[in-house]
C-alpha cells in the first residue's frame, strides 16, 4: 500500500451543514476502497494566494491515508463531480507505506493522549485542592487538620467521579 495526503479546498459560504457531508463522504469512501484514514485535519478558513472562482477564501482540510491507486482515482473523481469542492492536491508521501506499523503508531498516539488527558485531570485536582486549602481560614491545629481532611476527601470524590 501506498501512503498519500490530499489538500482540499471547498467553498467558503457553505455552512458547517454543507460541508460535513464532503468531509463524512471522504471519511466513509477510504475503508470502502480498502484504505486506512490515519488523519482526518480541518485547517479552517485561510486566505487563499490567488482567488479560486471569484472567492479570495477558502475552507482547508488535510487527509492523510493508506491505499491504492483506485482509491485516489476514485476521490479525486468525487472532489472534480462536487461543486463544493473548489481545488485539491493529492501527493504521495510513501510508496511501500507498511499499515500494520502505522496503525501500532496510530494505537500507541491514543494510548499516550488518554494518558496525557488522565495526567492533566489528576493535576487540575491536585491543584484545587491544594488552593482551596491555602484559602481556607485557619484558626487553631483542630480546624486545620478537619480542613485538610475534608479537602482530601472532595479531591478523591472529583478523581473517582472522572
Amino acid at each position: 500500500m501506498r501512503r498519500y495526503e490530499t489538500v482540499l479546498i471547498v467553498n467558503p459560504d457553505l455552512g458547517e451543514e454543507l460541508r460535513q457531508p464532503v468531509f463524512d463522504r471522504i471519511r466513509e469512501l477510504i475503508p470502502q476502497k480498502g484504505g486506512l484514514l490515519v488523519g482526518f485535519e480541518e485547517w479552517g478558513m485561510r486566505k487563499l494566494a490567488y482567488e479560486i472562482q471569484k472567492k479570495p477564501r477558502g475552507y482547508y482540510a488535510r487527509v492523510d491515508y493508506c491505499g491504492g491507486g483506485e482509491l485516489v482515482n476514485e476521490m479525486e473523481r468525487q472532489f472534480r463531480i462536487d461543486d463544493r469542492v473548489m481545488k485539491y492536491m493529492t501527493v504521495l508521501l510513501d510508496p511501500q507505506a507498511d499499515m500494520e506499523r502505522i496503525q501500532e503508531e496510530m494505537a500507541q498516539n491514543v494510548k499516550a493522549l488518554a494518558e496525557s488527558g488522565d495526567r492533566t485531570e489528576s493535576a487540575a485536582s491536585s491543584a484545587a485542592a491544594e488552593n482551596k486549602a491555602a484559602d481556607a481560614t485557619i484558626h487553631d491545629d483542630e480546624t486545620v487538620e478537619a480542613d485538610k481532611t475534608e479537602i482530601a476527601d472532595e479531591a478523591l470524590d472529583e478523581k473517582e467521579e472522572s
